[in-house]
């Protein structure tokens, strides 16, 4: 997901969101450590897309105050 796709979403749509992706990102550890995935880059993908989702709900907690 990209940062200007991040900034449209609502804070609770972003939460709602990263939730969602931190499970699928959790499931595909695991899976990948079972078997291994057919595109290994998917986690890396994830694991960037919750990171800058963070960092939104965090920009947005600091301008809020």
């Amino acid at each position: 997901m990209k940062i200007a796709e991040i900034r449209e979403l609502s804070t609770k749509e972003l939460q709602e969101r990263l939730i969602a992706d931190t499970a699928a990102y959790n499931q595909k550890k695991v899976s990948h450590s079972v078997s291994p995935l057919d595109n290994p880059a998917s986690i890396t993908h994830l694991r960037k897309s919750i990171a800058r989702m963070h960092t939104e709900l965090r920009q947005r907690e600091l301008t809020n105050k």
